[in-house]
């Protein structure tokens, strides 16, 4: 089989690894051939592409970022888009289509299913909130380098006997922050399941300090909702699937804290740091099992799936059901964080 491959919207760490699996397993057990489509969905757009091949892929799980680049675009938007990209598949005789992406990403890969397309999809989000799957690769990378900053924020806020604001990524979903926090021992984590309540966080701040502890680390989401209500933008700009720019919630908190606590209190946005660099080595394996059940599907010719994981197991999914909801924080999480609050 000829079979397309892509990477949609945000990068994370494992991409390489999925593209790397699916191409060796692809050739050496299946004789396919592969051609890869660069920056998502704008590479079907234009009909940019490259040959995957076993010594493109050599080597590549160890890397970040990804081989085939990516964007964030969406076909659904654009007059004549989805069409332009179905006769891209035909001009390229792709007989199958593997997307891999989060639920934007995935949501486009579903429209052309209808249209006739035969694809399935690896999921793909380092916020971890695909619905359907328990673990998206990247995540655990990013609460790695969440929780090795937190560490190092502890000893440079107790120093000072500050408090310091850590924003980590999360715009509907507060995994990162919640598993980051817990395992870096914030003092308060705060995720946008919850409104934050400036009150509670300065008292609990406030009993730190009053039991010896003159310091304090607050972990927060981007997504986490202001004390008004909105969340902390970057201008009103939005991008092709309507998503504001998220950042500077932790600066917001910070001067709110220390007007209220009189405390010095810093911020500090690990930003696009925590979905850089190499992946862990559970990403790389998460990673690489998606990819060799992503090319298996195609050969079994269950279209319209999506590999997700399950316990320790790969299965797969509808698209349609991945991309239906948000797979966000529930209660039996946010109790872990009340089990561990002080009482103030």
């Amino acid at each position: 089989m000829r079979v397309g491959l892509l990477t949609g919207g945000g990068d994370c760490p494992g991409l390489n690894a999925v593209i790397g699996a699916v191409v060796k397993k692809g050739i050496q057990q299946y004789g396919d051939e592969f051609v890869g489509f660069l920056e998502g969905w704008r590479g079907v757009l234009d009909n940019n592409t490259i040959p995957l091949t076993l010594d493109t892929v050599d080597g590549i799980i160890t890397k970040g970022g990804t081989i085939l680049r990516t964007s964030r675009t969406n076909v659904r938007k654009i007059e004549g888009g989805v069409e332009k990209c179905v006769a891209t598949l035909k001009a390229n005789k792709i007989d199958a289509l593997i997307a891999i992406g989060g639920d934007d990403t995935q949501s486009v890969t579903n429209a052309l299913i209808q249209a006739g397309v035969p694809g399935v999809g690896v999921p793909k989000t380092i916020d971890n909130d695909l619905n359907g799957t328990d673990v998206c690769f990247g995540f655990d990378t990013a609460v790695g380098i969440a929780t090795e900053a937190i560490d190092r924020l502890h000893t440079t806020a107790e120093a000072h006997n500050r408090v310091i604001v850590c924003e980590v990524m999360g715009r509907d979903a507060g995994w990162i922050a919640l598993t980051a926090g817990v395992a870096g021992n914030a003092h308060v984590v705060l995720v946008p399941e919850r409104p934050i309540d400036l009150d509670h966080v300065c008292k609990l701040l406030k009993y730190n300090h009053d039991h010896g502890k003159k310091y304090g680390i607050v972990v927060v989401a981007e997504g986490a909702k202001l004390p008004s209500g909105g969340q902390a933008t970057v201008g009103t700009k939005l991008d092709a699937f309507g998503h504001a720019q998220l950042s500077g919630i932790a600066a917001a908190l910070a001067s709110e804290i220390e007007k209220k606590t009189g405390y010095e209190t810093r911020s500090v946005n690990l930003g696009h740091t925590q979905r850089g660099g190499s992946p862990s080595a559970y990403d790389r394996m998460l990673a690489t099992r998606y990819g060799l059940a992503a090319i298996d599907l195609v050969h079994e010719g269950k279209f319209g799936q999506l590999v997700v994981l399950h316990g320790t197991k790969i299965e797969s999914i509808p698209i349609a059901e991945a991309i239906s909801k948000n797979r966000t924080v529930d209660a039996s999480f946010l109790k872990i964080l009340d089990a561990l609050e002080p009482k103030v």
